[in-house]
């Protein structure tokens, strides 16, 4: 279609000039109007001012509303707008949102004296004061809810919108129903109705879906960055700002949008979510990498993990080879990492640390076989009475390599790898979902693996993807790996990607481009000749095209039977480092760390001395910022720590 959208937010404000009732508030970099209970009816307007040509409502129609609920309480119902006749109380036409729900209401006036049908559409779950953009088509009995450009809601109902609904002498009310009770209480920053057209596919283009904008107020539009000559700011707004002093505070989504002031830094931080994210500060720049502790492990290791528990400290679990005397964890002391708690393991292979709500726990992939002829990898939970990790569920596995933990829509999964079974290499890996009832994890899918190593978990939008890196067949390691997306509740596939015995998948961004990163170990075929070096093979790196829906190749990188990739950031520079273990003569290789150089892509920057080298791991202390690798060669990891200028 071609019709034009009509502005319904605009209209209350259509000289730049902010209504009684009505401010201007900016959250999380996104600007909104807060609407008063005061005068309902001042944040009104005639009908007729959109419909200038014809007095009937569309038959057709989309609307697309951006807003910020903040929590409303149960049984309480919020009006984000009406349309009503001057001489009637009821609703023309209404979106209305209630805990957990939201509810379309119109009137049909084809039947007897009138009669208002609700359309409801559950589980639409919106108070987290959160951006949400939300597209409503609607087309007869047929009515459509897309939320952030997820999955779309469909209902259909008995009564379909009326065909010919006049709006004459009737008006628009912003955010309630000509009267107090149920005002809205969030931010509102787009309401627009598009008639004779589903919007979706106009408005789910952009990656930030949440606040995808099809029409927006002027008012609410980005100011510019710097005012010409004396002009001061058109519109004032305000901003809900809170700076913490002090240590580094924690960043969650309870604290998104909060500030945090580094004095030994001289630094302002805002947090996003989930990390604190530099707005102010001397921009520091990666000068060199200098050794900084050697870490002496209980045998050789093959995985790390570093995590923080909050209140308690930082630690490092490492997944050590030899069972007596296991693996262990080590706790940051005094700036150095220090032992902390051994734990019995088989062979292990890799760590994960993650939360269910306030539970924490710390899950290890066993390769071999206990003591009693039993395969489990254990899930461990950290006990508050104890400050240690203590068994809290055994699951069967075979030869595992890998777990990785994730959360989509609310629920918490755990994936395992399993490797091989035997010497059959093609075998499922299984993911799991966490029961709250019972507390324990449940086999909730299967996925065919062929000798895998790794699961990759990231988002993009609202959708979720799990990638899988396929080594061995049994007979060759040049195999398809795997990317997944979550679809109707289980993983379904999305793409296929020919891999070289992959042993990493690492997800990453720069900005809005999205990167995958594997990392090929060795290329083998049974039915080929031999290359002259197994190990010396690309590893590549595939970025997003939004327009193809897939991954596409971004750049090859020689690499020497690499194991691990690990993304990170210095200021405003973007690095990766390759885990190289082996050039196919000696253990003690070179591992590079490849500097982000824009339109060149990754750049070599630094040729760091490693033995076997497994797993990187980064992170950060008050002290600095750090890099963690373990060797698979010899009982000794190394702490490295980034000199910045």
């Amino acid at each position: 279609t071609d019709l034009r959208p009509l502005d319904i937010l605009s209209e209350v404000v259509p000289t730049g000039r902010l209504a009684r009732g009505m401010r201007v508030f900016q959250v999380q970099g996104v600007r909104g109007f807060q609407l008063a209970t005061s005068r309902p009816r001042a944040l009104g307007f005639p009908a007729s001012r959109l419909f200038i040509h014809c007095d009937r409502f569309p038959e057709e129609f989309s609307i697309i509303v951006t807003l910020r609920v903040l929590s409303v309480p149960a049984k309480r119902n919020e009006y984000v707008f009406t349309l009503m006749a001057e001489e009637s109380p009821s609703v023309l036409v209404g979106l209305r949102y209630a805990p957990d729900k939201l509810h379309f209401l119109f009137w049909s006036q084809e039947r007897a004296g009138g009669w208002q049908t609700r359309v409801t559409f559950p589980n639409v779950s919106l108070s987290d004061n959160q951006w949400h953009t939300l597209i409503l088509a609607v087309s007869g009995q047929s009515f459509s809810l897309t939320v952030d450009c997820s999955i779309p809601k469909d209902v259909v109902v008995e009564t379909p919108f009326p065909a010919s609904l006049s709006v004459k002498r009737a008006s628009f009310y912003l955010g309630n129903r000509r009267r107090r009770k149920g005002v809205f209480t969030g931010l509102l920053r787009q309401l627009v109705l598009l008639p004779g057209a589903d919007a979706t596919p106009r408005m789910c283009t952009a990656m930030n879906f949440k606040v995808a904008t099809l029409s927006v107020p002027t008012v609410l539009q980005d100011l510019p960055a710097k005012p010409a000559s004396n002009e001061v700011l058109k519109y004032p707004y305000e901003t809900d700002t809170k700076v913490t002093l002090g240590s580094r505070p924690p960043c969650n989504k309870q604290e998104k949008a909060k500030f945090w002031f580094n004095a030994s830094r001289r630094g302002l931080y805002l947090c996003n979510g989930s990390a604190w994210i530099s707005m102010l500060e001397v921009k520091q720049r990666l000068d060199y990498v200098e050794e900084y502790q050697n870490l002496v492990t209980n045998s050789e290791t093959m995985g790390v993990e570093v995590f923080t528990i909050p209140k308690v400290g930082l630690f490092a679990a490492t997944a050590n080879r030899y069972t007596p005397p296991g693996s262990a964890i080590y706790k940051w002391t005094d700036g150095k990492f220090v032992p902390y708690q051994n734990i019995p393991t088989y062979q292990a292979q890799s760590w994960k640390y993650f939360t269910i709500g306030k539970k924490i726990f710390l899950a290890v992939a066993n390769f071999e076989q206990n003591d009693r002829g039993q395969e489990f990898s254990v899930i461990y939970k950290w006990s508050r009475r104890k400050e240690k990790f203590i068994t809290y569920q055994r699951i069967t596995t075979h030869s595992a390599r890998d777990w990785e933990a994730f959360v989509i829509e609310g629920e918490a999964f755990l994936a395992v790898v399993n490797h091989r079974e035997g010497n059959n290499h093609n075998i499922d890996s299984v993911i799991y979902r966490w029961n709250p009832r019972t507390g324990l994890f449940e086999t909730n899918q299967t996925i065919p693996t062929s000798g895998a190593y790794d699961w990759e978990f990231f988002t993009i939008g609202p959708y979720s993807f799990l990638a899988v890196a396929n080594t061995f067949n049994g007979t060759s390691t040049k195999i398809y790996s795997h990317i997944y997306i979550w679809l109707s509740g289980s993983f379904q596939l999305f793409q296929s990607i020919l891999t070289f015995g992959a042993a990493d998948w690492e997800v990453f961004r720069i900005g809005d481009r999205v990167f995958l990163a594997v990392a090929n170990s060795h290329s083998y075929d049974s039915g080929m000749p031999a290359p002259s070096n197994f190990y010396a093979i690309n590893s590549s790196i595939y970025e997003l095209n939004i327009t193809a829906q897939m991954f596409v190749k971004f750049q090859d990188l020689l690499t020497y039977s690499a194991l691990d990739w690990e993304f990170f950031s210095v200021g405003d520079d973007s690095f990766l480092v390759v885990a190289n273990s082996f050039d196919g003569f000696t253990f003690s290789v070179n591992s590079i760390i490849y500097r982000w150089q824009g339109y060149e892509g990754f750049v070599a920057a630094h040729h760091l001395p490693t033995v076997g080298c497994r797993d990187w791991e980064a992170f950060h202390t008050a002290e600095g910022s750090y890099l963690l690798y373990s060797s698979a060669k010899e009982p000794l990891s190394k702490v490295l720590k980034l000199k910045t200028t």
